[in-house]
């Protein structure tokens, strides 16, 4: 196995290429070279929230010559043109268990949010309703993640200096996300599009409550009846969740319940096992595909 980002032209049984915009010449060049060889592109939130509206010629181009789609939510399928629907399958990032114990904060009501600073992650929509709850409250939002731009970390110090309830600790190494998931009592994904986050598979797997928008790509994987949706973008909503989990056991609970029905969905065996099934699929298929061209290809005269 060769990973890269970009094809090199060198000779391979298949290409797993991700993101069908970003991908789009190197899955080209692929099927110019090896026709008959398959191309599995896995598609990325921005193919099918943004690029298959705002650029789809070179996105639409690789789903076309993709012998598999790979989505990461279940309700992908909406954005994906009827006649390669029957490409698609569904795969869902899995998370490995927490390396120890899960141990909620007993000092404040600590509410972790996991993600880069950039403008479709909605990244201070979190702080921005903490600020709405009362002056009692102990809620407290830790962020994790870096600053795409520096307008953003500009404004999230800001943010720092003008909210008490707000902490931005930057780029922090894997572990440290894996800490601070520990100690968390909730977690909020304010994201204005997704394709499945990973983190939702974390929070998932460790047990923490997810506080989440409500777009496809987060109910596509925490499921339509999920209790912890708030409105893209309403602050005021997202205020309410965070009062209630502060102050509603029972809710609290209600959103671990839920959370645990999904948790199996998100298991490394899992993952592993549909990768294999549908790369077992496309050998079959390849082998069937060259059984019938030999029988259909006439035999030379003696």
């Amino acid at each position: 196995m060769r990973i890269g980002s970009d094809y090199d032209g060198r000779p391979a049984d298949l290409m797993v290429a991700v993101h069908a915009w970003r991908s789009a010449a190197a899955i080209e060049r692929f099927k110019a070279t090896f026709p008959e060889r398959p191309v599995v592109l896995q598609l990325s939130g921005t193919d099918i929230y943004q690029y298959i509206d705002s650029d789809p010629v070179p996105t639409l181009r690789s789903m076309e010559l993709a012998d598999r789609l790979v989505a990461l939510n279940d309700l992908a399928w909406r954005v994906v043109p009827k006649r390669l629907r029957p490409r698609l399958c569904v795969i869902h990032q899995s998370a490995a268990r927490l390396s120890h114990p899960r141990r909620p904060s007993a000092r404040a009501v600590v509410v972790s949010v996991i993600g880069h600073l950039r403008d479709v992650k909605d990244p201070l929509r979190a702080a921005e309703a903490a600020r709405r709850l009362s002056a009692t409250s102990r809620v407290r939002i830790e962020q994790v993640g870096r600053a795409y731009t520096p307008q953003w970390a500009a404004r999230a110090r800001a943010e720092m200096e003008a909210n008490p309830r707000y902490l931005w600790r930057g780029d922090v190494p894997a572990a440290a996300v894996r800490r601070l998931l520990a100690r968390s009592h909730a977690m909020v994904i304010s994201s204005l599009s997704e394709g499945g986050a990973n983190v939702i598979s974390e929070a998932a797997v460790a047990g923490v409550p997810v506080l989440a928008s409500r777009i496809d790509g987060n109910v596509g994987l925490l499921g339509a009846d999920y209790p912890g949706y708030f409105p893209v973008g309403d602050t005021e909503a997202l205020a309410r969740l965070l009062q209630r989990l502060e102050n509603e056991p029972r809710f609290a609970a209600r959103l671990r319940q839920a959370l645990a029905r999904r948790a199996p969905l998100f298991r490394p065996a899992r993952e592993i096992a549909a990768w294999r099934r549908l790369l077992a699929g496309l050998r079959r298929q390849s082998a069937a595909s060259i059984t019938r061209d030999a029988v259909a290809r006439p035999k030379d005269k003696p």
